[in-house]
């Protein structure tokens, strides 16, 4: 069976999971973009790996990436099923189509788990319904993606659960006390204090603000807040951080390559993910969970991120789930972890044993049981 595969491009954490798919089924994948999406960092560049793709050139009408090539190649070479996430203005549609003029079958990939309000969104939407109710099968993040699109009409037996894996090995290698004792000295921090770690883009949808808030008003002074990353939220998060006094205890070590994240989740005590929903934004799952959880980190995370709505991050179990925006409730969660060794040591326990079958062949099982889903109706 031919399956063409079209998304935006490969990053770093899907090469892994493209390869096992791939080795799966005579795929080829079809990347219309190359990493000017909005939410991603241009330090992050994209990838490729061990399975059939191409990347298609194109152009860019605002926010709509055009590449005229991607029907052509989709029509020409006589598919069986077609798999296309749910991005691109131009190339789900046109997916869309060349799938529904060859009567071939249709899988929606997705991790969108409520409506977005900017107004594109509401205008699209009727579309995107559209799509959610006559696509053949739709391959989902986790089961918080699977009950929203129930509740927008798609019958559950066409929803298949993926569920949103990284690289294990990558992010479970040994980290020596070497490593982590180098790290500290590079960042400035002295060997017997703590760290409360956040990894990822410094953007006002991540919530940042509440957590060096929440930070400031705890009684421990052996530790400090990591805040790694880039983005345009870093001078005001900066500024935040001085005013509130806490200049020397909030770190900002700038952007951290991907590869070198896992020695900071080994260092730290806790990671924190305290996303909050925008208009334009609900985090559909947060992947730095699954990078924290390989090196037995407890996460905090808020109720509006998708790891833990979908079931990954467990309260009270592998870490703590709390209210969005929530400055008290995600201070006293980490007050918590900070003076409970016990419970964070059985949180740190939990995180591991969760994590090693939350794996790529696993996510790649989701995809696998759509296919042949669609193939039996054929």
């Amino acid at each position: 069976m031919r399956v063409a595969y079209v998304t935006t491009f490969c990053p770093h954490y899907r090469v892994r999971t493209y390869e096992t798919l791939a080795r799966h089924h005579d795929l080829t994948y079809y990347f219309f973009s190359g990493g000017e999406e909005w939410y991603w960092l241009d330090e992050h560049g994209v990838r490729d790996g061990q399975f059939r793709h191409k990347y298609l050139p194109g152009f860019n009408l605002g926010r709509t990436r055009v590449t005229p090539k991607l029907p052509q190649w989709l029509w020409e070479n006589d598919y069986d099923v077609y798999i296309k996430c749910i991005n691109g203005r131009f190339a789900l549609p046109a997916t869309y189509a060349v799938a529904r003029i060859r009567r071939k079958p249709f899988i929606l990939w997705t991790g969108i788990w409520s409506r977005l309000r900017t107004p594109a969104q509401r205008f699209l939407f009727p579309l995107t319904r559209y799509i959610y109710r006559h696509a053949d099968a739709i391959a989902v993040y986790g089961k918080h993606v699977k009950r929203y699109l129930i509740s927008e009409g798609v019958p559950p037996e066409r929803i298949f659960v993926a569920q949103h894996a990284v690289d294990n090995e990558l992010y479970g290698r040994t980290v020596t006390a070497g490593e982590v004792s180098a790290l500290r000295r590079s960042l400035g921090i002295v060997p017997d204090r703590r760290v409360i770690l956040y990894l990822g883009r410094l953007v006002e949808e991540k919530g940042l603000p509440y957590l060096i808030q929440a930070f400031a008003s705890l009684q421990s002074d052996d530790t400090v807040l990591v805040m790694a990353g880039a983005g345009i939220e870093q001078e005001s998060l900066q500024a935040l951080a001085a005013n509130l006094g806490l200049a020397d205890r909030v770190l900002f070590p700038g952007y951290i390559q991907p590869e070198a994240t896992v020695a900071f989740y080994r260092m730290a005590h806790v990671y924190v993910l305290p996303s909050v929903t925008t208009p334009y934004f609900r985090e559909p799952w947060g992947l730095v969970v699954n990078e924290a959880f390989n090196q037995g980190t407890p996460v905090i995370a808020t109720e509006s991120v998708g790891a833990a709505a979908g079931g990954l991050v467990q309260d009270r179990v592998n870490g703590f789930v709390v209210e969005e925006r929530n400055t008290p409730a995600l201070a006293q969660a980490l007050q918590t972890l900070l003076t409970d060794e016990a419970l964070r040591h059985r949180m740190s326990q939990n995180a591991l044993s969760t994590i090693a079958g939350w794996n790529n062949e696993r996510m790649v099982k989701g995809f696998r049981d759509a296919i042949d889903y669609v193939a039996a109706a054929e």
